[in-house]
């Protein structure tokens, strides 16, 4: 597996695997215990919500996307919906 810097990833497009552009990327959370990466936070482009995307929103509004959706980090950041 090739390494990616985080600061590489900062404002990548996010898209399902089904096409759909779901925004971009504002922040990873982490568990602080474990050091393991948890969910990815996006900025959710016009027109796509928690609801219509399948995903849950922070308070924020931004999607909660489980970093086990992340099929591949590319031109884009595919996840599974």
């Amino acid at each position: 597996m090739v390494d990616i810097l985080a600061e590489n990833l900062s404002g990548k497009a996010v898209m399902g695997a089904d096409g759909t552009e779901l925004g971009d990327l504002y922040n990873i959370t982490m568990e602080m215990k474990t050091g393991g990466l948890r969910n990815l936070l996006v900025v959710p482009n016009e027109g796509i919500s928690a609801h219509s995307s399948g995903f849950e929103a922070d308070d924020a509004g931004r999607l909660k996307i489980p970093i086990s959706g992340v099929q591949a980090v590319k031109d884009y950041i595919v996840v599974s919906r």
